[in-house]
């Protein structure tokens, strides 16, 4: 499953650095973060998108939307 989050509150790298230490406790197969969005690849047997969104606020942002990529 390859998915891409839009993120609110994300302003500067010091974000984009918080929210890559959440995500890199997951096991995602691949994730790209920039500022507002991060897109994410991973094995729904091993993730679930709840767990994705958790580690989002966990940063301290909030998902306001997301795309399925096919």
């Amino acid at each position: 499953m390859e998915q891409t989050f839009k993120i609110d509150g994300m302003s500067c790298n010091h974000c984009v650095m918080a929210l890559k230490k959440e995500l890199s406790e997951l096991a995602l197969d691949f994730f790209d973060v920039e500022i507002g969005t991060a897109k994410v690849r991973y094995d729904v047997n091993k993730v679930k998108h709840e767990d994705i969104v958790s580690a989002i606020k966990e940063a301290g942002y909030k998902v306001i939307a997301y795309k399925d990529n096919i």
